[in-house]
């Protein structure tokens, strides 16, 4: 149930990025809303009900992220006091959770390719023995057909008295 509004502080964090990008590129065409700064002195859920504000719990001041930085400084807002998207989860555990789950990420999309790898090349390394046996079958029974034909060869050399003893006695005289 932690990870719903975490997913949703990310896609709020790279919307304010892009906002802010964007508003200083080309005017919003939709209705502005209020500052953050006048939202100071009011409550944590009014501030945060704007994707662009943060909160500081000692100072109670709403104040606009500082997109350009990434992260509020020290001297804005301590991590541990700051409030962004959530006002139950301070920024810091915010930025730890999400380094974490990154970082769980990365090491599953290595190992996903690592076991693709080496699935891979296990099948090529089987495939290549079953290449292997079907190439020593072959040459066994050729082998045993040479030998099979000689064997008759050498029954019908006999039949007709061409013995291959030496190959020169058919030209020996009987007489």
């Amino acid at each position: 149930m932690v990870f719903i509004p975490l997913v949703l502080l990310l896609f709020g964090l790279s919307s304010t990025l892009a906002q802010n990008i964007t508003s200083t590129s080309k005017a919003p065409t939709t209705t502005p809303h209020p500052s953050c700064e006048s939202k100071t002195g009011t409550n944590c859920e009014e501030c945060l009900a704007y994707v662009d504000c943060l909160w500081c719990i000692p100072t109670k001041k709403c104040i606009t992220y500082p997109a350009q930085t990434i992260l509020p400084p020290h001297s804005l807002c301590p991590l541990t006091d700051a409030r962004w998207g959530l006002c139950t989860i301070n920024f810091q555990i915010l930025i730890i959770t999400l380094s974490v789950a990154g970082g769980v990420l990365i090491i599953g999309v290595f190992l996903c390719i690592f076991c693709c790898c080496k699935c891979e090349n296990i099948g090529s390394a089987r495939s290549a023995n079953r290449m292997n046996r079907q190439s020593d079958k072959s040459k066994t029974k050729q082998e045993e057909r040479k030998a099979d034909m000689k064997i008759r060869h050498d029954e019908i050399r006999q039949k007709y008295g061409l013995s291959r003893a030496s190959p020169y006695a058919r030209f020996d005289n009987p007489s």
